[in-house]
């Protein structure tokens, strides 16, 4: 407070006992601001003292009439006023004005110009209570009530009782066209001032909290609210409530399947707010929790009263890929697809149409969840019951393939009976194949009857049984040493698996494919899918099994390998690979030897090498193990005359030898391909004439 205040609040707080007057005070200065400390005191004593002898002056009426008062005891206040004035030339006038003012209390003289309350605790109290309702504290951001001003064709002016008044367009109130003024409305409050001073209030946004808090509200209370539906949208329905828009899903309208939702469109409903996503402002509501709320005591009742085994009358109020729900007056059942039909079905509404009227019997039902199994097929007698009573094992039957899977296929006899026919009963191959490779659904089919068993309601079929046992003549028609042409159909690590005709398979073994090479694995000799000559060598009609060979449809080159490569013989080698051992020569003919590490040194010191041309001694030669021990080192070492002179005659006899052998073996063979007999053949005699 400023010195010139507490100087007006100072005088206006003198009482005296007369009646109200003003008195004008010449030559009173203007107390400025700016006027100094210590020239205010003055100014102000001295503006006590001249008030003070204006209140002494009485009248000789106003004695009387204090003294002639009827209320003695009363005491007048009297409050002046300081107010200046400006004259017309200029001066100052300072004006006291006093106000007769009737008091329970005495005026204290002593305590004018005195800095101490001039009212009681309880009276200054009150007198706050007056003044701060008065006044009206605006806090931005809140919700408050205003009162409508004024409306024109744009803007709605709003009272909130601030310092100024506050404007929002009016199509914030397009939901209440019948808006007056004095309407009190809520108002939410964005700025108490803007750039140019005017308050920003917002009636749609105080709309939105008010509306947001009453939708939390009926949420945590479960209440029952109203809404519009207002449009249709994906998978449901948008549902004006208190002004905000919630979800209202399909599955939530009824308790029954909407297939038409636009029906709903424009009409006000009930609901029940199921759940809030406070994060994203998302409301989901439910009209069907209202329906369920009231159905709950009348399916308790129902429920109450299935028994087992019961026979009700329903409704199939909704089809599904794994079965039909029934409604049973107020509580649904589910009849399961496989309890549909005793025959098999692909989906339930090849027996089952929607909104059809079923009987049905109660298998089980659950008191807790709610949950009620019901069968249709079970009020029609089993088709096994009345299954021809002649049937028995071995007789021929007819069918369709129902399901194929890759064990075997399910074949309907009759509505009701099925029977499986394993893979394996399809053919009489051992090969590993599928169902799929045999038949296809739909298919009529022909088999017979392996086993009954009417108890468990199982039938087991076969198809190879119509089919001839190729194994029943197997020794006639496949006798050991007998030439067949095979289809290699599978490869292992020892031996290759082919099959002469369907149902007859057999084994080469890997030591059985060829005389002179030898073979790491089957793949490097046939592929999978080539035919292949083959002999019988062993037949296994109990376990079905022939033993089969290659090799054996050629003589055996050793027997003649046995008459070229003698020992100390000479041969022309190829070096194929070296090892830490050796290396692995191949020889004229189509066979191999090997030379050992220190057998394959060279005149000039160096080792051979793979694709080296060098001459090769036989140093041993076994026909058992077919194997050819081979030295290149001692073609170069020295030997005596002697030796030399004795081995070429030697060489001789065994050439002759060599080709008489020869002869004989080709007389003897039944082969149609010899060229490599033939050629060594020609190639002895070439010798032997060179050396004649």
């Amino acid at each position: 407070m400023s010195d010139k205040e507490k100087i007006e609040a100072e005088i206006t707080s003198v009482e005296v006992n007369a009646e109200q007057t003003e008195v004008i005070v010449p030559e009173t200065r203007k107390i400025s601001d700016s006027t100094p400390e210590a020239n205010v005191e003055e100014e102000v004593k001295e503006g006590i003292k001249t008030v003070e002898s204006v209140s002494e002056i009485k009248t000789e009426e106003e004695i009387a009439e204090e003294e002639s008062s009827e209320l003695p005891g009363l005491e007048m206040h009297i409050k002046e006023e300081v107010r200046e004035e400006t004259t017309v030339e200029g001066q100052a006038e300072t004006k006291v004005e006093k106000t007769v003012k009737d008091e329970p209390e005495a005026f204290d003289w002593d305590s004018l110009g005195k800095k101490h309350e001039n009212y009681s605790k309880e009276e200054r109290s009150r007198l706050e209570d007056v003044y701060t309702k008065t006044m009206s504290s605006i806090v931005e951001h809140e919700v408050i009530e205003g009162t409508v001003v004024s409306i024109n064709n744009r803007e709605v002016v709003i009272n909130i009782g601030y310092k100024s008044d506050g404007i929002i367009p009016l199509n914030e109130f397009r939901y209440n066209p019948d808006l007056k003024v004095n309407d009190k409305v809520e108002i939410y409050v964005e700025n108490q001032e803007d750039a140019t001073g005017q308050m920003i209030l917002s009636h749609k946004k105080a709309r939105i909290l008010k509306s947001w808090e009453r939708v939390n509200d009926a949420y945590s209370k479960d209440e029952i609210i109203t809404g519009y539906v207002k449009s249709r949208t994906k998978g449901g329905l948008i549902v004006d409530v208190f002004g905000i828009e919630a979800f209202l899903p399909g599955s939530q309208i009824d308790v029954k399947p909407i297939r038409d939702y636009d029906i709903f469109v424009d009409k006000s409903m009930e609901f029940k707010v199921v759940k809030i996503n406070q994060e994203y402002k998302n409301v989901v509501v439910s009209h069907k929790a209202l329906i369920e709320d009231e159905l709950e005591a009348q399916r308790a009742e129902i429920i109450a009263k299935l028994e087992k085994g019961q026979v009700l009358e329903g409704t199939a109020k909704n089809i599904t890929s794994y079965g039909v729900f029934i409604d049973l007056g107020g509580v649904d059942g589910l009849v399961h697809i496989t309890d549909l039909s005793w025959g098999r079905i692909n989906h339930p509404d090849e027996v089952v149409e929607l909104d059809q009227k079923l009987k049905v019997v109660i298998l089980d039902f659950d008191e807790n969840k709610k949950r009620i199994a019901l069968g249709l097929k079970q009020l029609t007698p089993h088709p096994w019951d009345s299954l021809d009573p002649n049937m028995k094992v071995g007789d021929k039957v007819k069918g369709k393939v129902v399901v194929l899977a890759d064990y075997g296929a399910f074949i309907e006899i009759s509505p009701g009976v099925e029977g499986l026919i394993h893979v394996s009963e399809m053919s009489w191959s051992q090969h590993l194949r599928t169902a799929q490779d045999f038949l296809k659904v739909g298919d009529e089919v022909e088999a017979v009857i392996l086993t009954l068993d009417r108890e468990e309601r199982k039938m087991s079929l076969g198809m190879k049984q119509l089919l001839p046992d190729p194994w029943k003549d197997i020794r006639e028609r496949y006798p050991v040493g007998s030439k067949h042409k095979a289809d290699v159909r599978n490869f292992t690590n020892f031996g290759i698996f082919v099959e002469i005709e369907e149902g007859v398979d057999g084994l080469i073994h890997i030591s059985d494919l060829s005389w002179s090479k030898k073979i790491k694995h089957p793949a490097e000799f046939t592929k999978v899918g080539e035919k292949i000559d083959v002999i019988v060598l062993d037949v296994d009609e109990q376990n079905r099994r022939l033993s089969l060979g290659h090799k054996q449809l050629e003589e055996n080159p050793w027997d003649v390998f046995e008459t070229v490569f003698t020992f100390g013989s000479v041969h022309e080698g190829t070096v194929i690979d070296v090892k830490d051992r050796g290396a692995v020569v191949s020889l004229p003919y189509g066979v191999e030897g090997f030379a050992p590490s220190r057998h394959i040194k060279k005149e000039d010191g160096t080792f051979a090498k793979i694709d080296d041309v060098l001459p090769f001694k036989v140093i041993e030669f076994s026909k058992e193990n077919k194997k050819i021990i081979l030295s290149h080192t001692s073609t170069y070492q020295k030997a005596s005359v002697a030796n030399s002179k004795e081995s070429k005659k030697n060489d001789d006899k065994q050439t002759k030898h060599n080709v008489q052998k020869i002869n004989e073996k080709m007389e003897k063979t039944t082969l149609g391909d010899l060229d490599v007999l033939a050629n060594l053949k020609s190639d002895l005699e070439k010798e032997e004439k060179k050396n004649k």
